[in-house]
């Protein structure tokens, strides 16, 4: 029974652990660029590239 209940004592830590590091990377973690995702693709973003895309692509469109 004791067994038991160490394991589940663990399991609980372990959890409460990995919430705690999410919501404390979600807030407090400032030196990523873009969200608070972690995975880096916001930072990535050229929104200068993809508008010229969108404006190469509504060019080509429009002449055929």
């Amino acid at each position: 029974m004791l067994l038991q209940n160490i394991l589940i004592a663990l399991l609980f830590l372990a959890a409460t652990f990995y919430v705690g590091r999410i919501f404390w990377r979600a807030f407090f973690t400032k030196n990523q660029a873009g969200c608070a995702k972690g995975c880096g693709a916001c930072s990535t973003l050229d929104v200068d590239q993809l508008q010229r895309t969108i404006e190469v692509r509504t060019r080509q469109v429009s002449t055929k």
